[in-house]
């Protein structure tokens, strides 16, 4: 026996049914019946649908609280560590690939150690991010309606 003389044993492989392609069998409807919701391309009413009515998760108790919270690009210490420079703001992120999202806001985080002097302007900081740049000789820079809001809780 050679390598092309090798065939699967009869009966062993079988064609895939080609619906809705002509006389033979399952042809015209395809299988599908005639007409309604069910015979067409993207038929079906989803797994929550149940008959009209309204559907189960909208008949449950809402309980709890649901914080859906502002959603912030986060920047660590030691990310800023690694770069280049002694003042950092949005673009400077954004450059260095730190930043994508435009549309959200920068949070410093205190993750790892800033050695050197740096000023930077972000959106929110966390307290010991803060500290730790200022012990650094540092600064962070933030929006005027945040910095009111911490003398007020001072």
């Amino acid at each position: 026996m050679k390598l092309h003389e090798l065939r699967p044993n009869e009966g062993s492989r079988k064609n895939r049914k080609r619906v809705g392609r002509g006389p033979g069998g399952t042809d015209k409807t395809a299988g599908r019946g005639h007409k309604g919701q069910k015979a067409r391309s993207g038929a079906g009413k989803g797994s929550f649908f149940e008959g009209g009515r309204s559907t189960l998760i909208s008949r449950l108790p809402k309980r709890g609280f649901n914080n859906v919270g502002t959603t912030y690009e986060l920047v660590k210490l030691s990310q800023l560590a690694e770069l280049e420079g002694d003042t950092f703001d949005r673009a400077a992120l954004e450059l260095a690939g730190l930043v994508r999202r435009k549309n959200r806001p920068v949070k410093l985080l205190a993750s790892g150690e800033v050695t050197r002097a740096v000023t930077v302007h972000v959106d929110a900081a966390s307290a010991a991010a803060v500290k730790a740049i200022e012990a650094a000789g540092g600064k962070v820079v933030l929006p005027e309606a945040q910095t009111e809001d911490a003398q007020k809780a001072e």
